[in-house]
C-alpha cells in the first residue's frame, strides 16, 4: 500500500532553516496539520500552505503535540478559519484563555516576546477537540492513533498515523545531516522518569519514520530513540554533580551551555549547525528545566 504524501513545511522562524515545522497531510476535503508554529511565522505557513493548493481555510484539524508557543502559537488564527484544535485535555484551558500562559512567556522573554512569537489568539471552545490516551481520530479518511507522552511536558501528545510517529519534542531535537540531537528541558515538567516510560512506549508503536517538530523526518527511528534515551541519562548523570552544591541559576546556566558546547564541539558541528540548535532548542531553557526538577524530585533536606 503507497503511503500518504506527509509535507514538510519549514516555518523559517527567525529567518533559519530547521528550527520549526510543520507537518501538512492532504485529504478529499482539505488538510489535516501536525502543529502550528508560532504566531510570527503565520505568514510563512500560509504561503507554503497556498505553494501546495490549498488556503488556510482548508486545513480542517490541527493536531498539536503541546501547547508551547513554537508548537501552537498560531492555533487560534487557524481556528478562526475553521480548523478543529486537537491537544491534550490538561492543554486545552490553556488554548482557550491563554491568558496565564502568555503571562509566563512574557516573564521569560520580555521584549522579544512579540518579535519571537507573534501574535497568540485563543480558541474558542468549539474549535477545541480534546484528545485521550490511545485514541484514533479518522479525519476524512486519514487514520491517527493519539498517545499521551509526558517528559518534556505533562500535556504532550505523540500522533502516529501510517508509518511516522510525530514526536514533538519529546523525540529530540535534530538538524538533518547530522547524527546528533538535543533534548529540550523547559520547565516546568520536565520528568526523567515519565519520559523513559514514553520512549518505551514509542519502542512500540513499530514505526519505520519518526518527525520531530525540530526539525523533519527521519527514517531510523529506532537510533533516535536510543539517542533521546542515552541524552537523557547523560544529563541525568551530569546533573548529580552540577547541582550537588546548588548552585544559583545563573552559574547552572553556565556551566549547561558549557557542557553542551563542550559535546558540540567533539562532534565537529560547525557555528552555524551549533546556531541552529540553540535556536530550536535553547540551552538556558534547559538548565532552569533541570534545576526544578531537581528541587522537586531529588533534592534531599
Amino acid at each position: 500500500m503507497a503511503k500518504t504524501l506527509v509535507i514538510t513545511i519549514d516555518l523559517n522562524f527567525q529567518g533559519f532553516h530547521n528550527a520549526i515545522a510543520a507537518y501538512l497531510i492532504k485529504h478529499d476535503n482539505g488538510a489535516v496539520l501536525v502543529e502550528t508554529g508560532p504566531g510570527s511565522t503565520l505568514t510563512t505557513l500560509e504561503k507554503s500552505v497556498n505553494e501546495n493548493g490549498l488556503k488556510l481555510s482548508d486545513i480542517t484539524h490541527v493536531l498539536l503535540t503541546h501547547i508551547h508557543l513554537d508548537h501552537a502559537g498560531a492555533a487560534g488564527k487557524l481556528a478562526q478559519k475553521g480548523a478543529t484544535i486537537c491537544v491534550h485535555p490538561a492543554g486545552a484551558p490553556h488554548m482557550n484563555q491563554p491568558e496565564k500562559l502568555l503571562a509566563s512567556a512574557l516573564r521569560i522573554y520580555g521584549e522579544k516576546m512579540d518579535s519571537l512569537w507573534g501574535e497568540f489568539l485563543p480558541v474558542p471552545q468549539e474549535n477545541t477537540r480534546m484528545v485521550g490516551h490511545y485514541e484514533e481520530l479518522d479525519i476524512h479518511g486519514l487514520k491517527f492513533r493519539a498517545f499521551h507522552t509526558p517528559g518534556h511536558a505533562e500535556h504532550h501528545i505523540c500522533y502516529q498515523f501510517e508509518d511516522v510517529c510525530f514526536s514533538g519534542d519529546v523525540g529530540g531535537v535534530r538538524i538533518p545531516g547530522y547524527p546528533y540531537l538535543r533534548v529540550p528541558m523547559p520547565p516546568p515538567e520536565l520528568n526523567f522518569e515519565k519520559w523513559y516510560d514514553t520512549l518505551n512506549l514509542l519502542r512500540g508503536l513499530g514505526m519505520k519514520r519518526i518527525a520531530p517538530t525540530h526539525f523533519g523526518i527521519f527514517d531510523d527511528p529506532d537510533w533516535h530513540i536510543s539517542q533521546v534515551e542515552t541524552s537523557l541519562q547523560n544529563t541525568e548523570a551530569w546533573m548529580e554533580t552540577a547541582m550537588s552544591d546548588d548552585p544559583p541559576i545563573e552559574v547552572l546556566r553556565e556551566k549547561f551551555v558549557d557542557w553542551i558546547e563542550s559535546e558540540s564541539s567533539t562532534l565537529g558541528l560547525n557555528p552555524q549547525v551549533k546556531k541552529d540548535y540553540d535556536l530550536a532548542n535553547p540551552l538556558g531553557m534547559s538548565a532552569d528545566g533541570i534545576m526544578r526538577y531537581w528541587r522537586k524530585n531529588r533534592a534531599t533536606t
